[in-house]
């Protein structure tokens, strides 16, 4: 029923994290989450939708875990039935603190990402699986492990507070991003969780820049969805694509947020570089010094070797091949181990006009890239060549 689908994406972060708060038991939080769901599934096709959908799931699941508590033999029961009995409905912080506990630095990275696209997206531990390429059973004990952490470890379920949510917040942010990420390297469902998730962080924190910038980024990269691969699956170069098939609302969206947005941080310098490449209606209208400009302060704070190749492309467009080539030598480190360093040698060498050895160059990041889309566009473009 749609109705209940829509009611599962708008309230179950509220509901799971308001139980969190109550029972101070994550699984049963989600299971009378799920319960009220499963009961409205059952319901309101017969008896309508209410007029007040999260209150009606809060209602049912506090009733649930009541029964729940009740039924059990714990010394701390009386305590938590009176928490679900006498607290009030949910707070709008609770959400920020279950982000903040799922993104705890005390968790490994890939646990804070299934744990929070479990808790806080309410995703499927099956989708969850997929996505990490793992078994449901693997994925059920490395989220149970994740809540026997927390709890064994007394991490706080809370916000930080001054200097501590200044260094905290990286890392929420930093989940996100790698969220984002999986879903746009082949997972659509996990970049449209994290731009879920980004917009109710940005709801919970519109006062950060790097929230709002981070947002602004994600919707940027993901407007260009369904022109990033041709009929064949294979990827397609950004200055080849179709940009009449970009979602231009959510690229106008994106604009307004930077306007609005002081540079201050990574995410904020890489959005303005993603709304160069989006604003520009032609590839040759593309606005390559002030990317290049924006990458030089990017790797001034992030000097990482793919930054640093990147920031090689943009002075190669912007000043010409041979400044690029001679930015590229910042990545001579990680050229065996990336075959997109060959790749840009490749593409800023045939500009110089060296074909022979731009072919060569083309084959042999090739040879270097597991067999996929990548491999293939990069035979293509020596193909091209000869």
């Amino acid at each position: 029923m749609e109705a209940v689908a829509a009611a599962h994406q708008e309230h179950w972060t509220r509901l799971v994290a308001t139980l969190i708060r109550l029972t101070g038991d994550w699984t049963l939080a989600e299971d009378c989450a799920q319960d009220a769901l499963a009961t409205a599934l059952e319901r309101w096709p017969r008896d309508g939708v209410p007029g007040n959908p999260g209150g009606w799931l809060m209602t049912v699941a506090r009733n649930r875990a009541l029964d729940v508590l009740r039924r059990a033999a714990t010394e701390d029961r009386k305590l938590r039935e009176l928490a679900l009995t006498t607290d009030p409905p949910a707070e709008p912080d609770d959400r920020l603190r279950l982000i903040f506990t799922c993104c705890h630095p005390a968790l490994a990275l890939e646990s804070r990402v299934a744990l929070t696209l479990r808790t806080v997206a309410g995703l499927p531990t099956s989708d969850i699986a997929r996505a990490f390429l793992v078994t449901e059973p693997t994925m059920t004990r490395r989220l149970t492990r994740a809540k026997a952490k927390i709890a064994d470890a007394r991490i706080p379920y809370r916000v930080p507070e001054g200097d501590a949510l200044g260094e905290r917040l990286p890392g929420v942010l930093a989940v996100l991003y790698l969220l984002f990420n999986r879903g746009y390297d082949g997972e659509p469902l996990l970049a449209d969780e994290a731009i879920r998730l980004a917009r109710l962080l940005n709801t919970l924190m519109p006062t950060d820049p790097e929230v709002s910038s981070l947002l602004a980024l994600f919707l940027l990269q993901h407007s260009r969805r369904h022109a990033r691969r041709d009929t064949n699956g294979d990827l397609v170069p950004l200055d080849r694509q179709d940009r009449d098939a970009w979602d231009h609302p959510a690229i106008d969206e994106a604009v307004q947020i930077l306007r609005r947005t002081p540079v201050t941080g990574p995410y904020a310098l890489q959005a303005h570089i993603a709304a160069c490449h989006a604003t520009a209606a032609t590839p040759s209208d593309t606005n390559w010094p002030d990317i290049a400009r924006w990458y030089d302060e990017l790797a001034r704070i992030q000097p990482t070797p793919v930054i640093h190749l990147n920031r090689a492309v943009a002075h190669g467009y912007a000043y010409g091949p041979t400044a690029g080539l001679d930015q590229l030598a910042t990545t001579k480190d990680i050229r065996h181990s990336y075959p997109m360093v060959i790749a840009v040698e490749a593409d800023l060498t045939a500009r110089t006009g060296d074909t022979e050895r731009a072919k060569a160059l083309f084959h042999e990041a090739a040879a270097a890239s597991e067999d996929g889309p990548e491999r293939r566009a990069l035979l293509a473009r020596a193909e091209e060549l000869t």
